[in-house]
């Protein structure tokens, strides 16, 4: 299941967080936690939108620059600065992410008769990496698919070009770790 939205439930929460002066979200039962920006590990031979590894309680958690993934400017790092920690499955285990974002803001939740198909025009980023439009009183919420904006095969050569490097953490015997290799 992607989202919640493809529940029968009435309503769904999603974690919101801002990119470039847009407010997009996530599904909550995708999010694992939040954190305060940290330096990663640049790792080479990378696509650009991967900015490179962390270590997260020992774990080796690739990062992603969400804007430079829609084909924009890379995210200019401040105090607001967050990494979204998300978690999706791959290949029958699960995967840890992290999403670099402006500014996160808020849960909310949604009920299912304010999300709707998004339109085929609107927005400068790719329609398939918005699964659904969410209405709230303060706007539109760009919800977007966590299967199609991450690029798992991407993500495995990055863990791949870490252990190339020697990286320690990249060894790590981890739940990750057992998904990517």
């Amino acid at each position: 299941m992607e989202t919640a939205v493809n529940s029968p439930v009435k309503e769904a929460q999603f974690l919101t967080f801002h990119i470039k002066d847009q407010v997009f979200g996530l599904d909550i039962l995708h999010i694992k936690e939040i954190m305060e920006y940290t330096a990663v590990t640049r790792v080479p031979l990378v696509p650009a939108f991967i900015l490179g590894i962390l270590n997260l309680r020992g774990n080796v958690v690739p990062v992603i620059d969400v804007a430079s993934r829609f084909g924009w400017p890379k995210t200019d790092i401040t105090r607001m600065t967050c990494i979204v920690v998300t978690e999706i499955e791959y290949e029958g285990s699960q995967l840890d992410i992290g999403l670099v974002v402006d500014a996160v803001n808020e849960v909310v939740k949604l009920s299912m008769d304010n999300i709707e198909q998004p339109p085929n025009f609107g927005t400068n980023i790719r329609a398939d990496f918005v699964h659904h439009v969410g209405k709230t009183p303060g706007g539109f919420v760009l919800l977007l698919s966590i299967a199609r904006l991450l690029d798992v095969d991407e993500i495995q050569k990055l863990r791949s070009l870490a252990k190339e490097r020697g990286d320690a953490n990249a060894d790590a015997p981890t739940k990750s770790e057992l998904t990517l290799v």
